[in-house]
């Protein structure tokens, strides 16, 4: 970070101003500015850590204090700018029709196009090369989802939503469908009032989970969350979730979905969101027959190549034995029992039993 002190005099409320409007213009939703106090915050995370609720999520727990201690990851940094973008293309197929449907496959909204990683970053760029042509040489570091950062805690603070009952950031006007990202400076902007809370008594997020992993208000046992099983967890699902994950094979959009608040959810005007492949309620027998070249290629530049081929066809397979028994679902399966993977053939061996029975 550089030395403020060296500056030539600037109005940092008119820069804010200014910040919010060009984050506006490059494409993003929403900005806005917080301070680097997160003290209950991190209180709240060491608590979660302490439980084992982050699983196999190691990279959580790495770094020390520095993931709620903005200027021990960043030396210099005064004030965070945090922005969101929104993701729900418009055309999308309904997300209840596609989990109604046993024989699709459901993958979370947010990962139906391009991964939003590099496209933000970019756009962070961008924002801080304006905020350099009119203040010069000034100390600044972007991050989308690259760095231990609690995101949510930080835009909560900016006033850009407040963290639900789920742990998903709300924003009043736009309900929670949107990426964010976090541009640290040194600059000593103006902060803006933190969101206030409006779940209120409302725990419909919490009795719709398929797994039961909200196991309290704000409290999320990622262990039993099909967004980690499908995509953070390497290995053998647990027997006992299987069944309830039902077609969702990357991710899962249920505590959003059933979220009042997101009746106020903004489509994205961004075109690299648009599904791709029509995974936005592919047939799980087609996604279960890609090869490893055609999962590769097909995910290019995609958030669920996270998840990896073997992931995906594990994934595929307990949806499968989710299915509706037919001769296809049985084929399909049978096609698969003798795959090199064992974390496979296991999955696929369960859904056979479940139709044999």
């Amino acid at each position: 970070m550089s030395d403020p002190d060296t500056r030539p005099h600037i109005d940092y409320a008119a820069l804010a101003g200014d910040i919010k409007r060009w984050a506006i213009e490059l494409g993003f939703a929403d900005a806005g500015i917080s301070g680097t106090d997160l003290g209950a915050d991190e209180q709240h995370l060491e608590r979660w850590l302490d439980d084992g609720h982050h699983g196999e999520m190691e990279y959580m727990a790495r770094h020390g204090a520095k993931r709620s201690r903005p200027a021990e990851l960043e030396p210099g940094t005064q004030r965070v700018i945090s922005v969101r973008m929104d993701y729900i293309p418009p055309g999308t197929a309904n997300a209840w029709g596609v989990i109604e449907d046993a024989e699709a496959g459901y993958v979370a909204r947010y990962a139906l196009g391009r991964d939003y990683h590099k496209l933000m970053r970019s756009r962070l760029q961008k924002l801080a090369d304006r905020i350099h042509s009119v203040v010069g040489d000034f100390g600044y570091r972007a991050y989308v989802d690259s760095a231990p950062v609690l995101e949510k805690a930080l835009a909560r603070n900016a006033g850009l939503g407040w963290i639900g009952k789920h742990t998903v950031l709300i924003n009043k006007r736009a309900g929670s469908y949107f990426f964010l990202g976090e541009l640290y400076t040194d600059l000593p902007l103006p902060v803006d009032p933190p969101a206030s809370a409006h779940c209120g008594s409302c725990n419909r997020c919490i009795d719709i989970c398929p797994t039961q992993a909200i196991v309290g208000p704000y409290r999320l046992d990622a262990r039993r969350c099909i967004s980690y099983l499908t995509i953070e967890l390497k290995g053998s699902i647990p027997e006992a979730l299987r069944a309830p994950m039902g077609n969702r094979i990357f991710g899962c959009d249920d505590c959003q979905l059933i979220c009042p608040w997101n009746k106020f959810a903004q489509e994205t005007t961004e075109p690299d969101f648009a599904p791709r492949h029509s995974l936005d309620g592919a047939k799980l027998i087609d996604l279960f027959g890609w090869s490893e070249e055609e999962f590769l290629k097909r995910t290019e530049g995609m958030a669920i190549r996270r998840t990896g081929y073997e992931g995906w066809l594990r994934n595929i397979a307990v949806a499968l034995g989710n299915a509706p028994t037919s001769a296809a679902v049985t084929a399909a399966l049978e096609a698969q029992a003798e795959h090199v993977s064992p974390v496979v053939r296991e999955h696929v061996q369960w859904a056979l039993a479940r139709h044999h029975r």
